[in-house]
Parts: C-alpha cells; structure tokens; sequence
C-alpha cells in the first residue's frame, strides 16, 4: 500500500509538473537557459523637435531673415532616418529649386548664406544680382557614399547645392565652374568659404570626386569641417 501511495504521488507531481511546462509555454514566457528577460522600453521623443524651446528659437530667427516657411510633423522613416525638428522653406532672397524638409537650423544657416554671402558674391565677381540657386534636395534616407554610416541627408540635416542663376541670365554650376573660368572659380570658392563660417560640414570638389557636381553643407558632427 506505502508503494502505491508513492507511485500515485509521484504520478501526481510529474503531471503538475507537465501541465506547468505546457502552460508556461503557451504563455509565452519560456527565457532560455543562460538568457535574462529585458524590459523593452519605449522609444523616446526626440529632444529636438517642432514643440522644442530651440526649434521655436530658431524659427523666430529664421523669420528675423525675411524667410517663409512651414512646419513639418516630427517623422521617423525607419532605418535611422527622420526628420524632426524641419521646416518646408517656403521663400527667401531669391527662388530656390530642389528644396524639401530639412532641419530648421538648416534652413537658418542657408537663408543667412543666400542673403548675406552668395548675393554680394555675385555683385562682386559678375556685376549682377543673384536671381535663383538650385540645389539637388534637401532630405534623402541614404548612406554616406562608399559606406554603412547613415548621410545627414538621412536626418533632413543636410542641403546639396548644384549652380546658381543669375540676372545676365548666365547659370554657373558646381561642376562646370569650379575648374572653370576666373570669375567662376573665384565666385564657388568665395560662396564655398561663406558657407565654411556657417555649416558644421562643408564639402566641395575639392574633398572628392562625389562632390564634383555640388556643394554638401550640413549641421551634423562637430563641425569645423571645410573642404
């Protein structure tokens, strides 16, 4: 009789046992062996974004400089890219082709560039005014060229510019004027410099041959980047 009991009883744990295995396993709770269970937790809010305190000083400046602009959603794209704390840029001094989110500081370093460096450029190198600049965009969810490190185009952080119209209705481009004829090379380099005093990154056709078609200005990294 002892024997039966035992054998009942241990037929009893055994099945506590199973039935503890399997509910557990329904459950979803299994933690493989040497592994920790670790709290996911939500993604935060970027610090800087359309209802930030620097984005609203920053606009107010953008403003202080004559520009137009609308207000972008904060967005995440996925991949790393997004575009948070952006603006539409509606008007500045001159017409601007190509142009769509990018960071608000961004967008008040390059309406400062156009009003007060590449303007008097143009005065100074043709003797006529500054009547369009044409860029190659603005926001564009890649890689930096011959590598896996996301562009600052990727955080709508980043602007490429390709040429500049002007009044005589003559057009100088990036690629076309930088090896080009005195005046040209002299305007690009000085507009180049312009931009070096207000962007943390400046890259010409002199720093490699990506960049033989455009000028690539952005706020990311330290900055004191000029080439």
């Amino acid at each position: 009789m002892i024997a039966i009991g035992r054998s009942v009883s241990a037929c009893r744990i055994g099945l506590a046992l199973v039935l503890a295995f399997l509910l557990s396993a329904c459950a979803g709770d299994m933690i493989p062996t040497g592994k920790r269970a670790v709290a996911r937790k939500p993604s935060a809010p970027p610090h800087y974004g359309v209802n930030s305190p620097e984005f609203r000083q920053c606009t107010a400046k953008l403003s202080s400089l004559g520009a137009r602009y609308t207000p972008l959603p904060d967005r995440s794209f996925g991949g790393g890219c997004t575009a948070y704390g952006a603006v539409q840029l509606d008007q500045i001094n001159v017409p601007v082709t190509g142009l769509g989110a990018m960071t608000c500081p961004v967008a008040q370093n390059f309406a400062a560039w156009a009003l007060y460096g590449v303007a008097p450029a143009a005065r100074i190198y043709f003797g006529v005014e500054l009547v369009r600049i044409d860029t190659f965009g603005t926001y564009n969810c890649r890689v930096v060229a011959g590598s896996s490190r996301l562009s600052e185009h990727g955080r709508a952080n980043a602007i490429d510019i390709s040429g500049f119209l002007l009044a005589d209705g003559r057009r100088i481009s990036v690629q076309n004027g930088w090896n080009g004829d005195d005046a040209s090379r002299a305007f690009l380099r000085a507009v180049r410099n312009s931009a070096c005093r207000r962007f943390r990154t400046v890259l010409s056709p002199e720093y490699n041959a990506a960049h033989h078609d455009h000028l690539h200005f952005d706020m990311g990294g330290r900055g004191g980047y000029c080439r």
